[in-house]
């Protein structure tokens, strides 16, 4: 894990986009599905002036908005960073993850994470320091 220093309020930005990973699956394929089935996201709402820039086939005019959609792609960076790191992580710190940021309701405090992971509250801590840092420097966040 690289030792780049983040400021606070990203590394507070980066865990919750971890706790909100599974809506932002979610808003990833409802984004996905509104664009290829046709709905407002992304429209072209050119009334009355000149043409529109997209392409006239609807195969390659869905292949545009796919890529071109702003909130599709920030939502998907994040998403795939989360994923990458998660999956370069042993299957303590993945556990750490999964009882931290994907369990819900939380009850645990740092101590019940401690024991069920196993390791020292002080490990963890440092573990989820490290891991939030690798999510910020995939995303590109300083």
């Amino acid at each position: 894990m690289q030792q780049t220093k983040i400021k606070r309020g990203t590394f507070q930005h980066v865990e919750s986009e971890i706790y909100a990973y599974h809506e932002t699956r979610k808003e990833i394929l409802r984004l996905k599905n509104e664009i290829l089935h046709g709905g407002k996201s992304g429209e072209d709402e050119n009334v009355g002036g000149g043409r529109s820039n997209l392409p006239g086939d609807p195969t390659g005019r869905t292949a545009v908005l796919l890529t071109s959609h702003k909130k599709l792609e920030q939502l998907q960076t994040i998403a795939d960073a989360v994923e990458a790191v998660y999956r370069e992580l042993t299957p303590e710190k993945q556990r750490l993850i999964r009882l931290r940021y994907w369990t819900r309701p939380q009850t645990l405090t740092w101590d019940g994470i401690a024991k069920e992971v196993p390791a020292h509250r002080a490990t963890v801590i440092r573990w989820r320091n490290e891991i939030v840092k690798e999510v910020a420097i995939k995303i590109g966040w300083r």
